[in-house]
């Protein structure tokens, strides 16, 4: 994997890029859209391809795990050609689905044990086999397994459990050091910066990971219930270690407004199942701000989901027909809404990419925000 940082913002940390991999060339800022089991939510393959042109997808070591299986994706020959995705894949470890299952699960030195949320059976989760695991699911990127602390929690709690994943991390790079691919391309292991909200930790766990000298690196326990100003002041702690050659992956985030905070801070790849949840549920997000399309106000509104549009459903739908499908509990509904929320996620994040290049990003982001989260 390369990475090359094209353009910085003066009046702020964001920067434009481009990463590479053996399956795409990926146009930073980048949002991943979230296709925990091999599939995006209600979105075809060629829709993410040739309608929204997301060059890069992400999938979930711990869901594909249990199912399909390994031997079911091994037999296939990756993940790639599982799902039939010719672009690039990166896969989370599973830390945080460990996490949410904490009435199910027993973190030890070794590893993590757990139940499976679909049929009870037990299972051990090691730095050694989780990339093990994603060796054989074939993603681009994978990620170095942690812990993810729960917020709120008291410093000593987050002291011990960034000591288990600073360990876990050593492990996991020394395993990810003597295996190699499966199917003929390269992968690029990421670690990942814990300390919950403590500055102290947060610094001491970016230098512990920037030592690593990594492909690129992940931020991870943060949007699990903090205020916004306390992710914001971590990751101002976390991107002033970072190196800057390389990329930044802030992992489960977020809103709009949080997107473009966190690019000005420095970060440039995001995740986030909220643009599919939100739109099963008839959430729409639009540059003029928040659109519950069950409202009342919508049943009657003929013009198109968005004039200017960043998907083909933008124009060819109205407002008032996505409502009746929504509130009739049609499939479609689910697919456009989740369509039009990803199309406007990827349309975000390369409007940033063109000011930070233009020069104009801060002033941008400022004119725009106030609407990104208004309902309308």
């Amino acid at each position: 994997m390369k990475f090359k940082v094209t353009k910085r913002d003066g009046a702020s940390g964001a920067r434009a890029g481009i990463i590479t991999t053996d399956h795409s060339e990926i146009q930073t800022p980048v949002f991943m859209p979230v296709g925990t089991a091999g599939s995006v939510k209600g979105i075809h393959q060629h829709e993410l391809r040739d309608d929204i042109d997301a060059p890069v997808i992400l999938g979930n070591t711990y869901h594909l795990y249990l199912r399909p299986g390994l031997d079911t994706i091994r037999g296939a020959g990756g993940l790639h050609r599982f799902m039939n995705w010719d672009r690039s894949i990166l896969t989370d470890s599973g830390g945080y689905q460990v996490f949410s299952l904490a009435a199910n699960r027993k973190l030890t030195p070794e590893g993590a044990w757990f139940s499976s949320h679909i049929d009870g059976s037990k299972h051990l989760f090691t730095p050694e086999n989780i990339v093990d695991i994603q060796r054989i699911i074939g993603a681009d990127i994978i990620m170095a397994f942690d812990e993810c602390t729960p917020w709120p929690c008291d410093l000593e709690y987050a002291k011990n459990s960034l000591d288990l994943t600073h360990d876990w991390l050593d492990r996991g790079l020394e395993r990810f050091a003597t295996t190699e691919p499966l199917y003929g391309h390269q992968q690029a292991f990421f670690p990942i910066v814990q300390g919950s909200v403590f500055k102290d930790l947060r610094g001491a766990s970016a230098e512990y990971v920037a030592r690593k000298g990594a492909a690129g690196n992940a931020i991870g326990g943060l949007s699990v219930g903090e205020p916004a100003e306390e992710m914001y002041a971590m990751l101002e702690v976390v991107n002033g270690i970072l190196p800057e050659d390389k990329p930044r992956y802030l992992m489960g985030v977020g809103t709009p407004v949080n997107i473009l905070e966190a690019i000005s801070l420095g970060v440039d790849m995001f995740d986030c199942v909220m643009p599919t949840r939100n739109g099963r549920n008839g959430m729409l997000f639009t540059r003029e701000g928040i659109i519950n399309i069950k409202n009342r106000k919508w049943m009657d509104d003929y013009s198109p989901l968005d004039p200017d549009g960043h998907s083909r459903v933008d124009t060819q739908y109205s407002k008032a027909y996505l409502r009746h499908l929504i509130i009739s509990g049609e499939m479609l509904g689910a697919q456009i809404a989740s369509l039009h929320n990803l199309a406007f996620y990827l349309w975000l994040v390369r409007k940033a990419h063109e000011q930070i290049n233009s020069g104009t990003f801060t002033t941008w982001k400022e004119r725009i925000l106030p609407a990104l989260s208004t309902r309308l």
